[in-house]
């Protein structure tokens, strides 16, 4: 299912989201003018490699100009490619302008770095000793929507089922949880794989998904998400689907 946009206006002009967005962006156009052995040194640098910020947490040094601590935030801005690029930016789109509405614009940007260090720090609890760097928004932006399915669940997104070559309204409670599902189910499953399946291969990330979801939803009330003068949580369009 690909969400196309949902039916939540916002007052706001949301910058912080533009700005990420466009972040992201500039940095993959970077990417593309490395040739691969220059781009896997910029992953190794920038990204998160597990086993070596498992050393740095053991006060093991890693000889890099970047401290690996500090990767858990540079390697946010990181993409393998045009659709892990392109799918993370139009999440991010649909999603993030409204929850930086209700956060304002200074705890969002808070609220959002902190959900992807979470998040990168969930995948690494269960892959410390991978030597494959871990990079993508992905984490960050589940925090948003784990945010986004307690304030706005039965907010319509407008969801495109490639199957069927059609496009329905669904409520976000079934989009964003259906979601979350499959990330945990998937991570589950990759606790059971052998060792050169997921992060070991350079697999999906399945627990910085589930684990930035979880922290968003943790997070979005601790930063003001249900604030009083706030949308209300069943802010919706009211009509069927």
């Amino acid at each position: 299912m690909v969400p196309l946009r949902d039916e939540n206006p916002i007052k706001i002009t949301p910058y912080v989201t533009y700005a990420l967005i466009a972040a992201n962006i500039l940095v993959f156009i970077y990417e593309l003018t490395l040739v691969p052995p220059q781009l896997d040194g910029f992953f190794h640098l920038f990204a998160v490699v597990p086993r070596e910020l498992t050393a740095s947490f053991d006060g093991i040094a890693i000889n890099q100009p970047v401290p690996e601590p500090l990767t858990l935030i540079t390697s946010q801005f990181l993409h393998a490619g045009f659709t892990h690029v392109g799918f993370n930016m139009l999440f991010l789109w649909i999603f993030g302008n409204n929850i930086e509405e209700e956060l304002g614009s200074v705890k969002y940007l808070i609220f959002y770095l902190t959900c992807g260090v979470l998040a990168a720090l969930s995948q690494w609890f269960f892959s410390a000793n991978s030597g494959v760097p871990s990079l993508g928004a992905s984490g960050a932006i589940a925090g948003v929507m784990g945010a986004y399915i307690l304030k706005f669940p039965n907010v319509r997104v407008v969801t495109f089922i490639p199957l069927f070559f059609t496009a329905i309204r669904v409520p976000a409670v079934f989009f964003l949880g259906f979601w979350f599902l499959q990330q945990a189910f998937n991570g589950l499953a990759m606790l059971e794989a052998p060792a050169n399946v997921g992060m070991e291969s350079g697999g999906v990330a399945y627990w910085a998904h589930a684990g930035g979801f979880i922290f968003g939803a943790i997070l979005g009330p601790l930063l003001g998400l249900f604030s009083p003068d706030s949308k209300p949580p069943s802010y919706s369009n009211p009509e069927a689907f």
